[in-house]
């Protein structure tokens, strides 16, 4: 029996990764990991989303993630994407994240860790790269001494491609309405300026245009 832990924000490529292994998974939970964020409305969109799915939530506490970095997305400083990086970029958040994932799943007899992380719109995130996952995922079995696979089912896809995934999974209108992805903190297509915004609407707009030829 398979069984499979999401890295579960409530926005749209984690609701997508969600549905996803409700249909690729024997069993599934979620894990939500608040760390101060500005946006902190996630955490309950996540624990909502998690319960109109019928699947348990795990919130986890990691605010001293806050105490050692400052970003734009747990500080109140002005969101710029201009530079290598982003300003958004929370340094070691996935590493973070997927280690504390992997103690959870080893816990509850979890196989698989799926994350909705992204090498073609990682917006300048090194940790959302194939790359850094592969090796991440060799890490934790040298660490945990069991094989514990990182399933990434959006590497590849671009958010057009992503807006696709969530209509085949019948999860499209959903996922339009009820998810936050806005580093502004507002559901669904969100301020519509914002980095986060503006990949997520324009990826809706190019599928949009797709759908309808």
């Amino acid at each position: 029996m398979s069984k499979a832990l999401i890295v579960f924000s409530g926005g749209q490529d984690s609701t997508t990764c969600l549905a996803y292994a409700l249909k690729h998974y024997d069993e599934v939970e979620t894990i939500t990991f608040h760390y101060n964020q500005r946006h902190a409305e996630e955490v309950e969109i996540a624990q909502k989303i998690a319960k109109d799915f019928n699947v348990k939530n795990i919130v986890v506490d990691v605010s001293l993630i806050n105490d050692l970095t400052e970003n734009a997305l747990t500080r109140d400083i002005d969101i710029e994407s201009s530079g290598d990086v982003p300003n958004t970029f929370v340094p070691g958040r996935n590493i973070l994240f997927f280690n504390i994932a992997s103690i959870a799943a080893y816990q509850i007899g979890a196989d698989t860790i799926v994350t909705g992380v992204s090498d073609t719109d990682y917006s300048g995130y090194p940790d959302c790269r194939n790359e850094f996952v592969v090796a991440l995922e060799e890490a934790i079995r040298l660490g945990l001494d069991r094989h514990i696979k990182i399933d990434t089912p959006l590497m590849d896809k671009d958010k057009s491609e992503v807006w696709e995934m969530a209509d085949d999974l019948d999860v499209f209108q959903y996922i339009k309405e009820e998810t936050l992805t806005c580093y502004n903190g507002i559901k669904g297509s969100g301020c519509g300026e914002c980095p986060a915004c503006i990949l997520r609407n324009e990826g809706l707009k190019q599928y949009e245009r797709k759908k309808s030829n």
